[in-house]
C-alpha cells in the first residue's frame, strides 16, 4: 500500500540541521505514527512521504517555508521582568505560554538583561532547513473514527 490521504503511516526518522547535528530521532524507540493528509507533521515531510511504501528509506531536506516557517522578527519582543511574577529566576531557554490577542502562544526566553526579558514566539526550528532520514515501517487505511477526529488512535480506540 502506498502512502496517500486517509492512510496511517509509521516511520522512523532522524532529524538533523545543516551542520549535521542530530536534533531528534525515533531510532531505538517506537516509530512516529500519523494520519496522512491531516496536517499532523510538517508539510514538506508529508509531501515527501506521499506515494512511498513500507521499506522505503530516503532523505529529504525541507525548506523553512514547508517546515516550521521563516523566522518572523515581529515575534521577538522585550517584556518587563515583572511579567514573569512567581518565577524566581527567568533564564534563556525557558519556555512559557503567553496570552496574546491571537490566543495562547508559546514563547522561549532568548535573553534576560536587567529588568527586561526578550521572548521569541517563533518555533525553535523556524528559519532552519530540516534534514530528515526516513524509513517507512507501516502503512494502513485509517479508521472512520481516526478520519473524523483528524488523528491516529491506538489499539482499542481513543477517548476524548
Amino acid at each position: 500500500m502506498q502512502i496517500a490521504a486517509r492512510t496511517v503511516v509509521n516511520f522512523h526518522y532522524t532529524l538533523s540541521n545543516d551542520s549535521g547535528e542530530v536534533l531528534d530521532s525515533s531510532q531505538g524507540g517506537d516509530p512516529l505514527t500519523y494520519l496522512h493528509g491531516a496536517g499532523n507533521i510538517v508539510a514538506g515531510l508529508e509531501t515527501a512521504l506521499e506515494g512511498r511504501g513500507v521499506g522505503d528509506s530516503f532523505k529529504v531536506r525541507v525548506a523553512p517555508e514547508e517546515g516550521y516557517g521563516v523566522h518572523q522578527a515581529q515575534l521577538v519582543q522585550d517584556v518587563p521582568r515583572s511579567a514573569f511574577a512567581g518565577v524566581e529566576k527567568v533564564q534563556a531557554g525557558m519556555q512559557f505560554q503567553a496570552d496574546t490577542p491571537e490566543g495562547v502562544q508559546n514563547v522561549t526566553v532568548a535573553r534576560v538583561t536587567g529588568d527586561s526579558v526578550t521572548v521569541d514566539g517563533n518555533h525553535p526550528l523556524a528559519g532552519q532547513h530540516l534534514n530528515f532520514a526516513i524509513e517507512v515501517t507501516a502503512v494502513r487505511l485509517a479508521s472512520v473514527e481516526e478520519l473524523s477526529h483528524g488523528h491516529v488512535h491506538g489499539p482499542g480506540g481513543h477517548a476524548h
